[in-house]
């Protein structure tokens, strides 16, 4: 990428654009601060250009969660960034998680929270409290925030529409006591059955911002609460999505060294399972992004999603703040 991006994209990393950051090419180094800063501006639109071009009319589904759903900054710099996606010509789908604020709310009303496998026991009373989060208060934060910044987003829960259709989820756990594992029944969590897409088609078709609350619908009309990476890695296959984004609180995948691999295949991620330098809790979010890769999404990105802005600069530039995962060794470039 040509310096003055690179420059500009490291002044929008941290969200300052000073003297020192600025492109100083023998042509601009004596021109005022002001011109520099609008050159630098200018320059950075034309190389976004490309990636305008490629992108326009193509789907991205975005994974919401981490530190980007609670520092304020951050929040309001996210929603910018779906409006702008949108207003120049993409379709970015939204699904969130709402784990700690479940947690809150849980607390304040005095019902214990239970976790297996780092997944949350959902009795019927805690199905409720959940439902209230992710289907009322943060889902309509996030649509409040986006329509606040000049977009036009609508808030919906699998059960709209029957959209996804779940089944309960049981884990199997070894004990003590038990040669077997022992197979426990987490009350209403699940994963996803089938995708339903025509309503978030007719969402995209009519210029809206589809927010996704990752709850399904059982055959009998039950609710179950969804891990939301889940949800929108099969979101994306439905789709047929060109992009996956899961933010995180992390930089990316890292190898034994400690340095973040910025783009790998879906063999190369594979490999890095058996070895074991991807492990725990990564893992599920890996696996999902695997999964969306091999069945036709185009790219699955571990976004960074404590730096602001941080899916424009994934989106258009080579600069990014993650990990690129494609199911082809050629198309990383």
């Amino acid at each position: 990428m040509a310096p003055v991006a690179l420059a500009t994209a490291a002044a929008i990393k941290s969200g300052v654009i000073t003297h020192s950051s600025l492109y100083t090419g023998d042509k601009v180094t004596d021109m005022p601060l002001s011109r520099k800063d609008a050159l630098s501006f200018a320059g950075v639109l034309s190389e976004a250009l490309p990636y305008i071009q490629r992108f326009a009319g193509k789907i991205l589904v975005v994974k919401y969660g981490g530190n980007a759903m609670v520092d304020e900054q951050l929040k309001a710099s996210f929603a910018r960034d779906m409006v702008l996606l949108k207003t120049v010509g993409l379709n970015p789908v939204v699904v969130h998680g709402g784990g700690p604020q479940i947690g809150d709310l849980l607390s304040r009303l005095n019902i214990k929270s239970e976790f297996v496998n780092g997944m949350r026991v959902t009795t019927g009373e805690t199905m409720d409290v959940v439902e209230m989060v992710l289907g009322g208060l943060v889902n309509k934060e996030i649509v409040n925030l986006i329509n606040q910044n000049g977009g036009r987003a609508v808030g919906v829960t699998g059960k709209d529409g029957q959209s996804i259709r779940a089944r309960k989820l049981h884990v199997k756990a070894k004990t003590k006591d038990l040669d077997e594992p022992e197979i426990i029944d987490l009350g209403h969590v699940g994963e996803v059955e089938h995708i339903d897409t025509r309503l978030i088609h007719m969402m995209l078709d009519s210029d809206l911002i589809p927010v996704v609350a990752p709850i399904g619908v059982g055959e009998d009309g039950a609710s179950y609460n969804i891990n939301a990476d889940l949800v929108a890695g099969k979101l994306a296959e439905s789709l047929q999505a060109e992009k996956l984004m899961l933010l995180t609180n992390i930089e990316g995948l890292k190898n034994k060294a400690g340095e973040v691999l910025t783009g790998l295949s879906a063999a190369e991620v594979d490999a890095l399972i058996d070895d074991g330098t991807i492990h725990g809790g990564m893992l599920p979010k890996i696996r999902c992004a695997l999964d969306a890769v091999n069945s036709g999404v185009h790219s699955a990105h571990i976004i960074d999603g404590r730096v602001e802005h941080a899916t424009l600069l994934e989106v258009f530039s080579d600069v990014g703040v993650g990990t690129l995962i494609t199911n082809d060794r050629s198309s990383l470039g």
